[in-house]
């Protein structure tokens, strides 16, 4: 049997297959997942960090680069 002078009915014949699977399947009811319940907690207040200290100056940069 030589297939790669059949390949195009092949092909046909597994298109033909993958449709009517998908229609088949199509049909098929899908199950219901059960219902969540989410709970939320209470939102806590916003934690701040406040930051009180003074900026380097260039020098002070380039001394810590080295």
């Amino acid at each position: 049997m030589n297939i790669a002078k059949n390949m195009e009915a092949i092909f046909i014949a597994t298109v033909a297959l993958a449709g009517v699977a998908s229609f088949a399947t199509a049909a098929v009811p899908a199950t219901a997942p059960a219902p969540v319940t989410v709970t939320v907690a209470k939102a806590a207040p916003m934690q701040v960090v406040t930051i009180t200290a003074k900026r380097l100056s260039a020098a002070e940069k380039a001394a810590l680069a080295n």
